[in-house]
């Protein structure tokens, strides 16, 4: 038996920011986005349709660390009227926007529920349109956010089924122009969100068919994208495949990568695209034989088995300029093999059909040997 959810409008095309101001339909509305002129242009066009905002938070930071976002989400308490979140900008504007929308001004009861000391009936989350200018995070179709806590060297995950956006306003003009590192590094993370979604204890026909079409897109698209950053079909192509891959890991959220990731991100600065993406044809290999919905989805994908397949994203990574060997990102041998040890301890790494065995072998540290990830 299975199941497939989602419950987010998504609106699709180039031109379709114009359509915010009339999904808002004259409902107050809070902005959030960056302070960057290119998105103030955007905030002014939106309030010539819109009105006013209530509030603008355009002082966001990558990965939104726990300690500004408490002191943003006291700006909301005053606020006399219940808005709508608009989310404006990339994956740390949207989950940004998802922390404001459950907190609605109460910091308090917000970080309760992210520390599960408190369950989900305590938060209701105000309405939230996410408008994503980066084809990668997916978060405008899922309900859940990262947090980060740089302080403790810890992440979490704002997952309540009450942050699903109302709307997606998807439109690949205002990811024209973006650079070539953030394109690659957004577009990897769709690639792993895709990948991610088929190894994992969660998935489903559905979330699979999403997986393997965002896959296809992202690999044969990005490498061209990222020699050929102001091409609108190009564009148009990255943030489908994200949106798709978004509808694939909404119902089966990560695994063994992304569980990877995070202390690579915390403790060595490495981009969360990259850090969740340098990994997998390395997890590729460990999962050959596994069969059912992976193995038809990886050949569905690359046309191969498994070390076929993996090969094949070496050379699609090398290309971009992504190493696949952790080495290279500061990283030795030992801890390697106890970020491994760890990441199947958390709940990503549990969503992992591979074991840590497997896992180790491929990496060439069983037994303390030593083997190319390549």
């Amino acid at each position: 038996m299975w199941s497939y959810r989602n419950p987010v409008d998504v609106q699709f095309g180039h031109g379709s920011f114009s359509k915010l101001g009339s999904l808002l339909n004259g409902r107050p509305y809070v902005l959030v986005t960056y302070g960057e002129p290119y998105f103030r242009s955007l905030a002014a066009a939106l309030e010539k349709s819109a009105g006013k905002p209530l509030l603008v938070v355009e002082d966001i930071a990558p990965n939104p660390d726990i300690a500004l976002l408490e002191g943003q989400v006291a700006r909301f308490a005053a606020l006399a009227a219940t808005p709508v979140i608009v989310a404006l900008g990339g994956g740390s504007v949207i989950d940004s926007a998802k922390v404001f929308a459950a907190a609605r001004g109460d910091f308090a009861a917000m970080d309760a529920f992210l520390k599960k000391r408190a369950g989900a009936e305590t938060l209701s989350p105000w309405p939230l349109i996410a408008v994503p200018t980066t084809a990668g995070t997916g978060s405008e179709v899922t309900c859940w956010g990262t947090v980060w806590d740089n302080a403790a060297g810890s992440k979490y995950s704002l997952a309540h089924p009450g942050l699903y956006p109302e709307v997606a306003l998807v439109d690949p003009d205002l990811m024209a122009g973006k650079p070539r590192e953030l394109t690659i590094q957004t577009g990897l993370d769709a690639l792993s969100h895709s990948l991610e979604s088929l190894w994992n204890r969660n998935a489903n026909p559905v979330s699979a068919a999403h997986a393997v079409a965002a896959a296809r897109g992202v690999l044969s698209t990005l490498p061209a994208l990222a020699g050929d950053l102001r091409n609108p079909q190009l564009r148009e192509r990255m943030a489908r495949a994200a949106t798709l891959a978004g509808f694939a890991f909404s119902n089966t959220k990560t695994a063994i990568a992304h569980s990877l990731s995070y202390p690579i991100t915390l403790k060595h600065g490495v981009p969360h695209g990259i850090a969740c993406s340098f990994s997998l044809p390395m997890i590729i290999r460990s999962v050959a034989g596994q069969g059912g919905i992976c193995e038809e989805g990886l050949r569905s994908i690359f046309g191969t088995d498994a070390a076929g397949a993996a090969e094949r994203l070496e050379t699609t990574l090398d290309k971009l300029g992504v190493s696949t060997d952790f080495r290279a990102y500061g990283i030795d041998d030992a801890e390697w093999r106890a970020l491994i040890d760890t990441a199947f301890e958390g709940e990503r790494g549990q969503n992992f059909i591979g074991s840590r065995e497997e896992l180790v072998a491929v990496a060439g540290l069983e037994g303390g040997g030593r083997k190319a990830v390549a």
